[in-house]
């Protein structure tokens, strides 16, 4: 992997389909509270599980070396498993800094398990993949491992944190196949990133089960990739989110993404005739500011 250089006033970069990388947002900036974040959401072209592999790896290459261009960042990461599996290798080819990836905590949850059954909750793509597979044989092949995908899961995570409440009913009926197994897995791993915005929900509908998810270990890679005496402690990191796509699509974000730190929602303008006009969205300056948001 490439040196990572603590670059005064440019930051670290976190890429995903959706709003699902917010949980490793909020994992790093617990473990580098003053690193300045750009989070960047590919609303355009969202969702990548369903997608051919050859339409994400070039979704993500276009808007990582958009934000590359426009922001120098010190370190990138690629907070969704679909896009981390088959993307990397041509992202880091192309990239002068390291590319951070995600993958399901699958040696994770084996090392927890003292019943030796585990339960991976992901996409329809990432439980059906052969990188999934490979991981499950060098990790948990003395394991039985229960594999559900779900996309609609994806969905209620990106309605949730635009202020839709969660069903019970629509999770017991997810998570049902971990329970009609003889064996119910005592840890289930969060394979993607959407996931872990719905835990406390998953926990109140999963007594006895334990959730894992990647975002501590991620935060824990970047850590050891940039020097945290790098970043001032004395200045108020100014994070932005990203997005391609229409503005109206975000408008409903803005309270959640204030209250996680972001200072400004602007579109990132990438290759398409159907994209919005670039524009900048700040505190106190127009009308989908966050203060008048509040207000509204």
């Amino acid at each position: 992997m490439k040196t990572a250089v603590n670059k005064k006033g440019k930051p670290i970069v976190i890429f995903d389909s959706g709003v699902g990388g917010l949980s490793i947002y909020q994992e790093i900036k617990q473990a580098l509270p003053y690193a300045p974040v750009v989070y960047c959401s590919d609303i355009q072209g969202f969702p990548y599980g369903p997608k051919p592999e050859q339409e994400v790896i070039e979704r993500t290459s276009l808007c990582l070396n958009a934000l590359a261009e426009q922001f120098d960042p010190s370190l990138a990461v690629i907070a969704c498993n679909t896009a981390s599996t088959i993307s990397l290798p041509r992202v880091r080819e192309e990239l002068d800094f390291p590319v951070v990836g995600v993958v399901p905590a699958v040696k994770t949850a084996s090392e927890y398990s003292k019943k030796r059954c585990i339960g991976l909750l992901a996409t329809p793509g990432t439980i059906a993949r052969s990188y999934t597979d490979q991981l499950i044989d060098d990790f948990a092949g003395d394991c039985q491992v229960i594999r559900v995908g779900s996309s609609e899961l994806v969905q209620m995570a990106e309605q949730y944190l635009r202020g839709e409440p969660v069903s019970e009913r629509d999770l017991h009926r997810i998570l049902g196949p971990f329970f009609a197994e003889e064996q119910v897995p005592d840890v289930v791993v969060l394979g993607c990133t959407h996931f872990p915005l719905l835990r406390t929900a998953l926990q109140q509908v999963s007594a006895g089960i334990h959730w894992i998810d990647s975002g501590s270990a991620i935060a824990r890679r970047v850590v050891s990739l940039l020097d945290p005496a790098g970043f001032d402690a004395e200045s108020v990191s100014q994070n932005l989110f990203m997005h391609t796509g229409l503005d109206d699509q975000v408008s409903a974000l803005v309270p959640a993404l204030e209250n996680m730190g972001f200072v400004a929602v602007r579109n990132l303008p990438v290759g398409s005739k159907m994209m919005a006009p670039p524009s900048q969205v700040d505190c106190g300056e127009n009308v989908d500011s966050y203060s008048k948001m509040r207000a509204s």
